[in-house]
């Protein structure tokens, strides 16, 4: 799409490979500036990327507006004034200093995003354990895939989204989707799924009826907060139907007796009682995963934003691998992962409990590895520091951290109890945002430093596939605009290490491959040259002579004696249920015109005309009962807060539960922040709420 419409008398120059700024799918665009001949900014797709093959959702198609939009912020600004770079990076710099002189070095936190580059990450996790020395930081990607990392790295010994190029879709003959709304977050993803080999079928667990949930075959219409039980029920009929795999568990896996006993209690009338999917759809859709040659089981945000997301996760792992899937080239199980970045963002340094490389950071060989590429010792690292939503929620609260650096997130709009989270915010000595708009957060700063945007810049991103991928600088950023790499570096300036951070994104990839190297996320082979010359490489790459691994699980798994893990997980209730007070269920997610919290998509005009604002589903029977019509106002209250948001009456949803698209300030007031014990990622995907019209 155009932007502004171009001149008709003046070829466009030709464009820049490069890739969309939105979701994980990463799809190949080209982007053309032909502002210089009288023309404006174009996209086109690109054929030859695997992820999309051409094909671009209406938020790649109008991804160039934001470059040019005039809410674009292009100077810093210092309690809401416009000031000049200097005085901002002074002012910070001085400020960090005098909270970490008073109250130790975890008095300042940093907060990072999953649509940063690889560089960013590896920097931003670098700046903070070097040039602050502060172990409090953590990422937005906790809220995101961290419960299905915790699962497939206890599982597989590795945390690879899809362990298998995308294009393996087309040749399984099944796939099941569990919490995965494709049609709207990532909709270039369909394709793979209507290409399946011999009309292969397709199975959805939804709540709603979802886009994605129109093209199955069949749809399970799972209760909110009942993932878990279905998984564990669809394992029970595939061991009583006689459908697993025994060759492949007692030659790949260990721990299936266990699980066999632990699923033996539920039979499938017990969990179509706490389901709510009929006993004959379970036994369907285990029909069609045993007669497919070839079946994939991949599970998204709707089963893995859970208080139990990492047992939910862990039971789908194990009714794939009762069946034999992972390993098998057409078959396996995937992470459908969310964010644009949200692989690499975690595999290198972001994560609280992580260096880079996917390294653990309580240990001591991969201290010392890290230490030494950074020239620190190894005892002068910190050690793991609060999750995401923690860390949040401590902020101003002494002990707590006084002051936060955030970088590519807006938890205003997108954490849970987020009022919970303004309110901690606005206590702190210091926030400082950098971002491209005046985001929610953004507003709250102290400081605002305006950075570069995707086109604007060079940079590695990893997609779902764990295929890492050239992002190619394709237009100039407006003047005054810095990258963070180069506000890293003013800061590091100014606190004695800006030798330290290099603002170069080559120089700071080729020293995050050698912190990589030899770790499970090994990018030691990748260089920007060898990304350059073709459409990216699959990590683990331990050498430049080395392809990449597209399926690592083929000949073994990760772990020490290259099997599998089952793990037994029993069900239990979402954190919060429904009662007489609030007697609904919320479930939260995406639609088709917005990402994530809305700060991009909700400044492009054709897509904040397609979606201008909250809404809140309701099953026509429930609206009934409310006295509520299309198009009415209704107010939606949980424990911890209100939002509202126009009726849309609709079969879609169940009568028992609403839902409500999380692109706006308001929806996640609502959201409970009680967290998985293992990944530590929150309940977005559940909480009990009452809902009225209003007068």
């Amino acid at each position: 799409m155009p932007i502004p419409p171009s001149s008709a008398r003046s070829p466009a120059p030709a464009g820049t490979a490069t890739h969309c700024p939105y979701c994980a799918l990463q799809c190949g665009m080209r982007v053309t500036d032909a502002r210089s001949v009288g023309g404006g900014i174009h996209v086109t797709a690109r054929e030859d990327v695997p992820a999309n093959q051409g094909g671009l959702c209406q938020k790649g198609w109008t991804a160039a507006e934001l470059l040019v939009s005039p809410e674009r912020l292009t100077t810093p600004l210092l309690h809401g004034r416009p000031v000049g770079w200097d005085e901002a990076l002074d002012f910070v710099a001085g400020r960090l200093a005098a909270v970490q002189a008073e109250h130790g070095p975890d008095a300042v936190a940093v907060f990072g995003g999953g649509g940063l580059t690889n560089e960013k990450a590896y920097q931003l996790g670098k700046f903070a354990r070097v040039a602050l020395r502060t172990g409090q930081i953590d990422y937005n990607g906790r809220f995101c895939m961290s419960s299905a990392a915790a699962a497939v790295t206890r599982a597989f010994g590795m945390d690879r989204g899809l362990p298998f190029p995308i294009t393996d879709i087309a040749r399984a003959g099944a796939v099941l989707l569990a919490g995965c709304n494709v049609a709207e977050t990532m909709p270039p993803f369909v394709r793979h799924l209507t290409r399946m080999r011999d009309g292969g079928r397709l199975i959805v667990i939804d709540p709603r009826t979802t886009p994605t949930a129109r093209l199955a075959d069949l749809h399970l219409r799972v209760t909110p907060g009942t993932d878990l039980a279905l998984a564990l029920g669809l394992l029970h009929l595939v061991i009583a139907r006689d459908q697993a795999d025994l060759g492949y568990l007692v030659e790949r896996t260990v721990g299936f007796d266990e699980v066999r006993t632990s699923v033996s209690t539920w039979w499938p009338e017990r969990v179509e009682r706490v389901t709510g999917v009929p006993v004959a759809l379970m036994r369907e859709a285990v029909r069609i995963l045993g007669a497919a040659d070839r079946a994939m089981i991949l599970t998204g945000r709707g089963a893995e934003q859970h208080a139990k997301g990492t047992e939910t996760v862990t039971a789908f792992i194990n009714l794939a691998l009762a069946l034999g899937l992972p390993g098998r080239e057409g078959s396996g199980y995937g992470c459908v992962t969310g964010q644009g970045n949200g692989q690499g963002g975690r595999e290198h340094g972001q994560k609280a409990d992580q260096l880079p490389g996917y390294r653990r950071i309580d240990d001591p060989a991969a201290r010392a590895h890290v230490a030494a590429v950074w020239g620190v010792d190894p005892g002068d690292l910190p050690g793991p520091g609060r999750s995401a939503f923690e860390l949040l929620d401590a902020l101003g609260t002494p002990p707590g951290p006084r002051a936060l650096l955030l970088f590519g997130s807006n938890p205003v709009v997108s954490a849970p109890d987020a009022g919970r989270v303004a309110r901690r915010l606005a206590g702190l000595d210091l926030l400082v945002v950098s971002d491209i708009v005046l985001s929610e957060t953004a507003a709250m700063a102290d400081v605002v430093l305006p950075t570069t945007q995707w086109a604007e810049e060079h940079g590695t991103i990893t997609n779902l596939e764990g295929r890492v991928l050239l992002r190619r600088r394709a237009v100039d950023p407006p003047p005054g605009v810095w990258s963070d790499l180069e506000i890293l570096r003013g800061l590091a300036d100014r606190l004695g290490r800006g030798d330290a951070f290099p603002a170069d994104p080559g120089e700071v990839f080729d020293e995050l491959r050698e912190a990589s190297r030899g770790g499970i996320a090994d990018y030691s082979g990748i260089t920007h040259a060898r990304l350059a010359a073709g459409t990216g490489l699959f990590w683990p790459c331990p050498a430049e002579d080395h392809p990449g691994t597209p399926r690592p699980f083929a000949g073994r798994f990760a772990t020490p004696d290259g099997r599998a893990r089952l793990v037994p997980v029993e069900h239990r209730p979402p954190a919060e249920d429904v009662d007489a007070e609030f007697p609904l269920y919320l479930t939260t997610g995406r639609v088709l015109a917005h990402y994530q919290s809305g700060a991009q998509t909700r400044r492009i005009p054709a897509l904040d005309e397609a979606e201008p604002g909250v809404f809140v589903e309701l099953h026509p029977d429930l609206a009934r009962r409310l006295n509520v019509a299309p198009g009415d106002r209704v107010r939606v209250r949980s424990r911890r807060g209100t939002a509202e948001g126009e009726a849309r009456v609709s079969t879609a949803i169940r009568p028992d539960t609403v839902f409500m698209p999380f692109h706006w300030e308001g929806v996640n007031r609502l959201t409970n922040a009680a967290l998985d014990p293992i990944s530590r990622m929150p309940e977005f995907k559940v909480c009990a709420v009452g809902v009225e019209r209003v007068t």
